[in-house]
């Protein structure tokens, strides 16, 4: 399937494809691969009882790594785009924007968190704080307080704690293929929104 041939119909079968093909691939240092570390982070957004949207966002944060699986943006383009903001630009047409929002933010979420709660630092495995560090440190108080200015902050917060903790070898979850019915309901429910 080209990029250019998605949408709300198949974008679900084409991420789940994306997960299939590509989750074995290591993730930056961490002691699981990357459709673990997604996977992980979707099931403790269910443990907390999190909404569907949330669960998903939690699923999909890390999309952004395989940007290149979407195809090129634009012919502006003149470097890499950093998975956060990827991610968010490839979930946009399909999904709503509390999950684009989540997943736009998650990288700005840890900086958030590194710069309001003092303990928060120190749960970040090894490989999140070097790239802490090339994410620009904790968030000045100007940058909080422009955080704070977007509707969805809270649930990107919510969000990057799982992230952050889904990073454990062996911990049993679930399959991507189990959420493809959550993922189906989230796309066709905004596609009809859109459409209202």
């Amino acid at each position: 399937m080209k990029p250019n041939d998605l949408n709300a119909g198949n974008i679900v079968e084409f991420i789940a494809d994306i997960f299939e093909r590509r989750g074995a691939e290591s993730y930056l240092g961490e002691p699981v691969t990357m459709s673990e570390h997604m996977l992980q982070g979707a099931w403790l957004a269910e443990q907390d009882g999190a909404p569907e949207e949330l669960v998903a966002a939690a699923l999909l944060h890390d999309i952004g790594h395989y940007t290149s699986e979407f195809g090129t943006y634009s012919p502006d383009d003149v470097e890499d785009k950093h998975h956060d903001e990827a991610g968010g630009e490839v979930l946009a047409p399909f999904f709503p924007p509390v999950i684009v929002e989540c997943v736009r933010l998650h990288v700005s979420a840890k900086r958030y968190l590194c710069a309001t709660d003092p303990s928060y630092f120190g749960k970040l495995s090894p490989a999140s704080v070097h790239t802490l560090s090339l994410q620009g440190g904790p968030m000045s108080a100007a940058e909080v307080a422009e955080f704070r200015s977007n509707p969805f902050y809270d649930e990107a917060v919510r969000v990057r704690i799982w992230d952050e903790g889904g990073k454990v070898a062996n911990m049993k979850t679930r399959a991507f293929r189990d959420y493809v019915p959550l993922l189906e309901r989230v796309v066709k429910k905004f596609a009809a929104e859109k459409a209202a």
